[in-house]
């Protein structure tokens, strides 16, 4: 006699919790372990890439290639979650990421600063995997609580991310000990870390909560061949304005943070404070992304998806304010780092929520994957303006830039949103 449960057996509502409660379990994890992997990197890539081409302007292209990397894996990652699930679309991103490192390992090695930059587009994998798992988290959630199960997946993250910075100094002297180039040892650190995330996924994330959310709903799986990820993805936002709506709130939440946060270091460094300082102010940063994310998504599920969007363009906008007036003061700068993090939290968590609960679950990973591309081309595209805002210009006219620009989407979403509730 078969062992295998009855359908009826897997679908009850308790087997259903529990399955979900494990679920969570092991993205977290994952999350955790990867968010060592691109915290590491993430403080140091654009001081590396200062260091070995002499060029300000090119090191915003650390933050680009990563960024880019996340954006050009988005879709390949939403493809094969559609065909096979989430387990195999969330292995794909961090087997990347874990290539990627070894690459820039190498580059630092050779001080080749294309190389790495090269291999910054694969770690960008880290990112992506990071992002693609908070959707993860919402395939199986009762009515009413993707954005709380999703941001304590987003939450997850706090314990790796916030710890990783800080351990880019003690990576760095065991890599030179080994014989690494000088700061080589993070990212050789960082690849370990996503080594982690891969073994934690392929052996943890069973039954796929994807492949049982279709079995339960009866859709069916993506069909394989041509561009249906995003034929797919664009029908079904043009069926669902408030999806859309969201899609560029998060775009935008998104690239005001990125642009801010990638020029932070080098502008820091070009201060003189020490690696250990700038670690820290991107931790307290990191924070802002990750800690209060329960709260964000319990008042995102309580107050409504829109009222925490404006509430996370508020926070950008103070963000922008206090960094480009902050001149040589430290602590302004990390107070303007942490509420930079809050905002871009309020973003993702209540944005996310908002998309996945618009569409059927049939174009859901569609509509997800072009999520993830359109934030992270966006964020790419600040970076690079970034780069050239600061090496042209001064810091603070990014700051002036960024808080025009999320100033004017606060103004259309607070416009849009009471257009449609009259």
């Amino acid at each position: 006699m078969s062992s295998t449960p009855t359908k009826s057996a897997v679908s009850s509502p308790d087997r259903i919790r529990g399955i979900q409660r494990r679920t969570l379990g092991v993205l977290s994890g994952a999350q955790i372990v990867g968010g060592v992997g691109v915290a590491v990197g993430l403080a140091l890539s654009s001081v590396v890439v200062d260091e070995l081409s002499g060029s300000t302007v090119i090191s915003g292209f650390a933050g680009t290639a990563t960024v880019l990397g996340a954006a050009l894996l988005a879709l390949p990652i939403a493809k094969v979650a559609g065909r096979g699930g989430r387990r195999v679309g969330l292995a794909l991103a961090y087997l990347a990421a874990l290539l990627g490192c070894l690459i820039s390992v190498t580059a630092i090695g050779l001080a080749n600063w294309p190389l790495l930059l090269a291999g910054l587009v694969l770690v960008g994998g880290g990112s992506a995997g990071n992002l693609a798992a908070r959707y993860s988290a919402t395939d199986l959630s009762p009515p009413g609580h993707a954005a709380r199960h999703l941001s304590l997946v987003v939450w997850a993250a706090t314990i790796g991310s916030v710890a990783g910075p800080m351990l880019a100094e003690p990576a760095d002297r065991i890599g030179l000990d080994a014989g690494l180039a000088g700061k080589a040892g993070p990212f050789a650190f960082s690849a370990l870390a996503f080594a982690g995330a891969l073994v934690i996924i392929l052996s943890g994330l069973r039954p796929d909560p994807l492949k049982l959310a279709r079995e339960l709903d009866g859709t069916p799986p993506a069909a394989k061949g041509g561009n249906r990820t995003i034929r797919t993805g664009w029908l079904s936002l043009r069926a669902a304005p408030m999806a859309r709506t969201a899609l560029v709130m998060i775009a935008v939440s998104h690239t005001a943070m990125v642009s801010i946060m990638s020029m932070t270091p080098v502008q820091l460094h070009h201060d003189g404070s020490s690696l250990q300082v700038i670690g820290l102010v991107i931790s307290l940063h990191i924070s802002g992304m990750y800690v209060l994310s329960p709260v964000v998504g319990w008042l995102a599920d309580k107050a409504g998806r829109v009222p925490v969007l404006l509430a996370g363009m508020g926070l950008l906008l103070a963000s922008a304010a206090l960094a480009g007036t902050a001149g040589h003061r430290l602590w302004q700068v990390s107070v303007a780092l942490f509420l930079l993090g809050l905002g871009w939290s309020c973003g993702l968590v209540a944005g996310s929520a908002l998309v996945s609960e618009s569409v059927p679950l049939e174009g859901r990973t569609a509509v997800q994957g072009l999520s993830d591309l359109l934030m992270n081309v966006c964020g790419a595209t600040g970076t690079i303006i970034a780069g050239a805002i600061v090496g042209g210009l001064s810091y603070g006219v990014l700051g002036l830039v960024v808080g025009v620009m999320v100033t004017a989407a606060g103004l259309w979403l607070a416009i849009t949103w009471r257009r449609r509730s009259t």
